[in-house]
């Protein structure tokens, strides 16, 4: 049976971090698109339109990518977790059939008309089609956090003598506690990712000297959208999204904070430590006394319980691995906010384009925005062990007794090689469209 848990758990781990590579480009990538456009159309500058129109082939290729795998990790609902599905189903099925029904129809369709329907549509109602597209990229985002959140904090339900979960109060789904501030921090840690992707791109073409101006465009662009995101995601919505853990899952945000026994006077804010399990502390750590207690509830000495003030029963399943998703992620988000400010002032001092230490840290960090969001995905699932409901059903209740672990291993194996094929497949395709750039069209 663990055997069996641990391979149900490590696919399903696979699946959605390749997954998801994908759509967090798509989601903030939009928001750009619509940008160029909407730009294009208050100005008439005919560059803004072409950096649209070839930002659209980057996000087609990543939409496309996001379908196909995306489809065979909604499938192991249906075989892995299948218990899970037949016990939540009457919950989560709500949100998830909306998301597909409703926003990925409506991001799809309209996909296509922006791509292939300039011409015929005239401008504005181009852009009306690239904002639907926007709007359906948000739209999936917020039903599928909305899922999520309601299996960090179940709410709108009652449980049945067979055990089902059945939705009692539909609007409950939507006014979740947990849902907006989640929401709006993952959404906003999408436009860090398209932004960083979008200066380290435009950071490339200056190096090379090559696509000047639209080199130029891109990296003003992108840092200052990802500046502002960068900041927006830690504040508030990233302390927002905290405060929400230390209300409804103390012991997972002691365990985040690697805090294992109670502090008296005000708990320190460790910025480097790694977590000892066995004699349940933190080896070697650096930290700075009282910060956190500040952050927490604005008190110098509030107490934050530590690990100790729980049932090991309830504690998080693997506390190294959330300790450090958490702070790989926090850090990494200092990083891009600190890099990213010094250059927006280059960029008012008119020296951001000649400062090549920038642009060489621009084109290096581009891998690390997908890094922090993964991280910050890690953060949530570890948080949550061994639960699949908070508090309510757990992990081992939840996988499906008929998929036997060398099934599971076999197909894994499967993805593994067919996922490698698909990254590889993408990077070459992607590889080509930034190779060849943006056409200025001539007027």
């Amino acid at each position: 049976m663990e055997d069996m848990l641990f391979y149900d758990r490590i696919q399903f781990a696979f699946t959605i971090t390749f997954h998801y590579l994908f759509p967090q480009l798509t989601m903030g990538l939009s928001l750009l698109i619509v940008y160029y456009k909407g730009k294009f159309l208050f100005n008439k500058i005919e560059m803004y339109n072409d950096a649209a129109k070839f930002w659209m082939k980057i996000f087609a290729l990543n939409f496309a990518m996001g379908v196909v795998t995306g489809i065979p990790m909604e499938f192991q609902f249906g075989t892995n977790w299948a218990k899970f599905s037949e016990l939540t189903g009457g919950i989560i099925g709500q949100t998830l059939a909306m998301e597909g029904m409703f926003s990925f129809f409506l991001e799809s369709s309209f996909l296509g008309l922006f791509i292939f329907g300039e011409k015929l549509l005239g401008h504005k109602l181009h852009f009306v089609t690239g904002f639907l597209v926007f709007l359906g990229s948000w739209a999936s985002g917020y039903l599928i956090i909305a899922t999520h959140s309601w299996m960090q904090h179940p709410v709108g339900f009652e449980i049945l003598e067979n055990g089902k979960f059945v939705l009692t109060n539909f609007g409950a789904l939507f006014s979740n506690p947990w849902l907006l501030p989640s929401y709006f921090h993952n959404q906003l840690a999408s436009l860090v990712t398209a932004s960083f992707v979008m200066a380290a791109i435009g950071a490339f073409y200056l190096l090379n000297d090559k696509h000047h101006d639209f080199g130029k465009l891109f990296v003003k662009t992108g840092v200052i959208f990802g500046f502002v995101a960068s900041v927006f995601v830690a504040v508030p919505t990233g302390d927002l999204a905290a405060k929400n853990v230390v209300k409804y899952q103390p012991a997972t945000f002691a365990a985040m904070e690697g805090i294992f026994e109670t502090e008296e006077g005000g708990s320190e804010i460790v910025l480097i430590g790694q977590p000892n399990i066995v004699e349940k502390k933190l080896d070697n750590k650096i930290a700075v006394p009282n910060i956190l207690s500040f952050l927490t509830y604005q008190k110098w000495d509030a107490q934050i319980k530590g690990l100790n003030e729980f049932d090991e029963s309830v504690h998080p399943t693997n506390i190294p691995g959330l300790y450090y998703a958490y702070h790989i992620m926090v850090g990494l988000g200092t990083i891009f906010i600190g890099l990213l400010f010094l250059a927006i002032v280059q960029l008012f001092r008119k020296k951001l384009y000649k400062t090549k230490w920038i642009l060489y840290s621009l084109v290096f960090l581009l891998p690390f925005p997908y890094i922090a969001n993964t991280m910050g995905w890690y953060t949530a699932e570890l948080g949550r062990q061994p639960w699949l409901v908070f508090n309510l059903l757990r992990t081992s209740a939840g996988a499906s007794p008929t998929v036997s672990a060398g099934n599971t291993l076999f197909t894994l194996l499967g993805f593994v090689g067919l996922y490698l094929l698909l990254g590889l497949l993408f990077l070459i395709l992607a590889g080509k469209i930034i190779n060849k750039g943006p056409q200025l069209v001539k007027h």
